[in-house]
């Protein structure tokens, strides 16, 4: 079973959605499907084959949730040393081609959103940067083709995960 690395903040955010759905979602949903069982013909009743479908994606999210957060692994990124490139670390790299310098920070993919700036443990680029040091280079097969970079500083930044 693979571990899902997460912060604590997306752990709770997850339980809760998980728990809104249970509890709630469940709920609306099975009163919704009793009104319009209601209303007679279920074969020509477009208020029940949407709320059945709305229900079916529901549980579907449900037992994604559970998945995830059985597997789940919380770190706290304040606690690593950050010598190395590990979850949590905030890496700028210099693209040796372009000379451009990008920062990512590695997390869950539960987190990850790369046009802010935060990428997947999982990701090609996350992987190849894992245990890397100040000054090491790298070279990694993105969808865009091939990339070297240098890594010109690692440290740690409060992770901010917006909403």
């Amino acid at each position: 079973m693979k571990k899902e690395p997460m912060l604590d903040q997306t752990y709770q955010k997850l339980s809760r959605e998980l728990e809104h759905l249970k509890i709630v979602e469940r709920a609306t949903i099975a009163k919704v499907i009793e009104e319009a069982r209601a209303l007679g013909d279920l074969k020509e009743n477009a208020e029940y084959h949407a709320a059945k479908e709305k229900q079916g994606m529901m549980e579907a999210r449900i037992i994604e949730l559970g998945d995830i957060l059985s597997r789940s692994h919380i770190i706290d990124p304040s606690s690593l040393a950050h010598t190395r490139i590990c979850f949590g670390s905030t890496v700028k790299l210099i693209d040796l081609d372009s000379d451009e310098v990008i920062t990512y920070t590695i997390v869950g993919s539960q987190e990850s959103k790369p046009s802010h700036g935060l990428i997947s443990i999982f990701s090609p680029l996350a992987k190849a940067l894992l245990s890397k040091v100040k000054g090491d280079e790298i070279e990694v097969t993105l969808p865009n083709g091939e990339k070297c970079y240098e890594i010109s500083s690692v440290c740690y930044q409060e992770i901010c995960i917006k909403e």
